[in-house]
């Protein structure tokens, strides 16, 4: 695809900045999932937050990300994707600043809300952004460097949250986003094209083409959307609220059971609308099932008790915020490392060894931290086990969005990027949501009066549970993969791609193995 006259790469000079504006928003969306994470002691200070509070402001964020978006790409190709990202990075800023301005911890879990419906917009069009602005060599150079920028900003984010809130202030690390998004604006308007996928192609001799032309919002599935977040959102609920309240109190059972008849409606309206978020016959692929329990699983092992680490080490043995985020980087400067010296490589063999072996490595990082940790432990004995840990990130999420691809047909490409990002972010979020009931469950009883000691050893009972469930599930997703995950996919697979796809397979594909590349170290 050419650069038309007097837009994007078709400037003098120009041919770069539509790769500067989508990378410094991914940039941030990124940054923002582990920005908060050193800044969570002073946001409970200052707003008087509880823990579960805490939860919902981390867990909020991945939760909207995740549930919104698979339509955001649909409505991306349908409206433009230029319009959409501006959109996204104009909510997310806006979102940001009342983040930063949130008099409580009730209004700031809302702004956050709102940060990741613009972060689900900025996502899900960032990488076919790129795809039209860039062609042969220069194609590969942008995602490169996107890729590049966007792993590293998981290191960034935990030190860079550390710098502004303990020089600034925790209302700092939303606010920085204000400036930064403007520029992403502007340069977008200026040097960035529209384009469009394949829901904006007209249809001819149809009788729904004129309803469609009238309401072209409807070949988005949002009944689907709709039925997915509110499954997602009742779980999470349920779940924290039921390591607060009680598994068998009132509100718990009925979260519960709402995120239930939530996913059925789910899997009924997707069997029956003409173009689903989900087509559920992937699901019966083994080898495409696996790898979205995987994505789901890997997620919600890694990163999540990174959240309650940080609030050890700050409440706990008293580092500063800034010590707090560097205690945590060798995960993801060991990531970064395995990325970087061989991605490339992983992406040559059976993907089954690289997303299996990687997420052994996950479990055993884990249950080394779980080995070490003791009373009298510093932040050190984290070191080996997040090291570890990072190795097994670095090897698996390299190949596991481009595995997915592979075990479905092509015309499912574009759909298959969703579906495995959106787990990831799913997994994400429920692992907040679960491993913090036990972390909590562990506190359960240290009031306000109880010794340092006993606080000390509340905090590392509660640390080496969620570690143990983290490598353990792990471990047995590692070993699942290992099992049933073939190179190119079930027989089925094979089948459904040799009946071939449509014309934007390819460029679908290709996005979403750079977005595998991209999130190897962010978590995201």
């Amino acid at each position: 695809m050419q650069s038309a006259p007097g837009t994007a790469a078709g400037r003098t000079g120009g041919k770069w900045w539509p790769l500067a504006a989508v990378t410094l928003g991914n940039f941030l969306l990124l940054v923002d999932v582990t920005i908060v994470n050193t800044a969570l002691p002073r946001i409970a200070d200052g707003l008087h937050a509880s823990f579960t509070s805490l939860q919902w402001v981390m867990d909020i964020y991945a939760l909207a990300l995740a549930a919104l978006l698979m339509a955001a790409g649909s409505a991306a190709d349908l409206f433009g994707r230029r319009r959409l990202y501006v959109a996204g990075l104009t909510l997310f800023a806006l979102a940001s600043l009342a983040c930063g301005l949130a008099p409580d911890a009730g209004l700031l879990v809302a702004a956050r809300a709102v940060q990741g419906v613009g972060a689900a917009a900025m996502f899900a069009t960032n990488t076919p952004l790129l795809m039209a602005a860039y062609q042969g060599r220069d194609r590969g150079v942008a995602f490169g460097v996107w890729g590049g920028t966007s792993g590293a900003a998981a290191a960034i984010g935990p030190v860079l949250g550390g710098v502004l809130t303990e020089y600034a202030d925790w209302r700092a690390i939303f606010l920085v986003n204000l400036p930064l998004t403007a520029v992403a604006v502007w340069i977008t308007l200026r040097w960035v094209r529209e384009s469009h996928g394949d829901l904006a192609r007209p249809r001819t001799n149809s009788v729904k083409t004129n309803s469609v032309k009238r309401n072209p919002a409807a070949l988005i599935d949002w009944p689907g959307a709709a039925s997915f977040t509110a499954c997602a959102g009742a779980l999470t609920y349920g779940l924290m609220r039921g390591g607060e309240q009680g598994w068998t109190e009132r509100g718990t059972l009925v979260s519960l059971v709402g995120a239930a008849l939530a996913l059925l409606v789910f899997l009924v309206v997707e069997r029956r609308v003409r173009r689903p978020l989900l087509d559920l016959g992937l699901l019966r692929r083994p080898t495409f099932a696996v790898l979205m329990a995987a994505a789901l699983l890997l997620q919600a092992a890694a990163f999540p008790y990174l959240t309650f680490v940080g609030l050890w080490v700050q409440n706990v043995l008293g580092l500063s915020p800034v010590q707090a985020g560097l205690a945590v980087t060798p995960m993801a400067l060991t990531s970064l490392l395995v990325g970087a010296l061989g991605g490339r490589h992983l992406q040559r063999v059976a993907p089954q060894l690289p997303v299996g072996v990687g997420l052994l490595l996950v479990g055993a990082g884990a249950l080394l931290q779980y080995a070490l940790l003791g009373d009298d432990s510093g932040w050190a004995a984290l070191v080996p086990g997040l090291a570890v840990s990072g190795l097994g990130i670095g090897t698996a999420m390299p190949v596991l969005v481009s595995a997915a691809l592979g075990a479905a047909p092509p015309q499912r490409a574009g759909m298959a990027s969703g579906a495995v990002n959106t787990f990831r972010q799913l997994g994400y979020a429920l692992g907040i949501a679960l491993l913090g009931t036990v972390f909590a469950d562990a506190l359960h009883g240290l009031g306000p009066g109880a010794s340092r000691e006993a606080v000390g050893a509340g905090y590392v009972t509660g640390l080496t549970h969620i570690m143990l469930i983290s490598g353990v599930v792990a471990l047995a997703a590692g070993l699942l993969v290992l099992a049933v995950v073939r190179r190119g996919g079930d027989d089925a697979d094979r089948a459904g791609q040799a009946g071939g796809g449509d014309r934007g397979a390819g460029a679908d594909g290709a996005a979403g193995a750079a977005s595998a590349r991209a999130g190897a170290a962010a978590g995201v």
